[in-house]
């Protein structure tokens, strides 16, 4: 595709955002539709300009990522229910230079997790009390799932636990317990941490599924116990790329490729591969 006048422009905002995933999804994903619109990184320094740059520059719209999730929400025209309610955004839709904030992180969790197991009336045990635990807690308890949080610092789990109204367990008591699914979104497994299991290996046979956020390295240890325990896995790649396929549908108001741009995730993770730890993408 001709990159030209009528071109319209989307990005992801945030700081870093060089080892961003979401380039080649969505990039692909227009090429695949025949779209004429381009997918950029911007490393935004200033939010509020930021913001004002966006509309300025007719962007038509943008993911968020780490560090900017909250800081957008004082700059937004409108934002969803459930987005206000994560206290997150992760997507923003703009018409007409008004702003609007989305969350599609619980979306894309909710998606992945529903190709294994039904979500209302299941019992899940969430591991880590963060941005991703968040919005991924919110939206198991939109889907009708019974929810434990289990964290290494008492003061975030306990906080978030209030939050959901659903009880905290300190992450050491996480090896006796129960449910139907186990979630890792916790950063044990990845970088420095990669060797790390944020619960025994014999705990495993307590969960019928086990999703792990992370994705670089795309099968992390957790993944890998839990597939030799017997448990049905998900991991990292799913939850990024259904969440991008919501921003997608949300921008473009069609269907998502969600093959292509699985296949567009897993092409750049293979080019990847010889990155070292500490420059492995992050999660958007």
């Amino acid at each position: 595709m001709a990159i030209n006048g009528a071109t319209e422009l989307y990005g992801i905002m945030g700081n870093p955002v060089a080892h961003s995933l979401s380039p080649a999804m969505h990039n692909g994903a227009f090429g695949a539709l025949g779209l004429n619109k381009v997918y950029l990184p911007f490393t935004v320094q200033d939010v509020a300009q930021a913001m004002t740059g966006l509309r300025a520059l007719g962007v038509k719209g943008v993911s968020v990522t780490i560090p900017y999730k909250q800081a957008v929400i004082p700059y937004l025209d409108t934002i969803d229910p459930i987005a206000q309610k994560i206290g997150a955004v992760n997507t923003l839709v703009i018409n007409n230079n008004a702003i609007h904030g989305v969350n599609t992180d619980w979306l894309g969790a909710n998606r992945a997790l529903s190709e294994k197991i039904k979500l209302k009336g299941a019992s899940v045990l969430l591991l880590g009390a963060g941005g991703s635990a968040r919005a991924i807690g919110f939206g198991l308890l939109e889907a009708g799932a019974s929810l434990t949080i289990a964290s290494r610092t008492p003061e975030k789990g306990q906080a978030l636990a209030e939050l959901l109204d659903c009880p905290w367990l300190p992450l050491t008591k996480a090896d006796s317990a129960k449910s139907d699914i186990l979630i890792n979104a916790t950063s044990m497994g990845m970088g420095d941490q990669q060797d790390l299991l944020p619960i025994a290996s014999e705990a495993l046979v307590n969960f019928q599924v086990v999703m792990d956020i992370v994705y670089a390295p795309l099968t992390t240890r957790l993944l890998q116990a839990a597939e030799q325990a017997g448990c049905q896995t998900i991991n990292g790649l799913a939850m990024l790329l259904y969440q991008g396929a919501a921003q997608f549908e949300l921008w473009t108001g069609q269907q998502a490729p969600v093959e292509v741009m699985r296949q567009s995730l897993a092409h750049q993770l293979r080019s990847r591969a010889g990155l070292t730890a500490a420059k492995q993408p992050m999660l958007d």
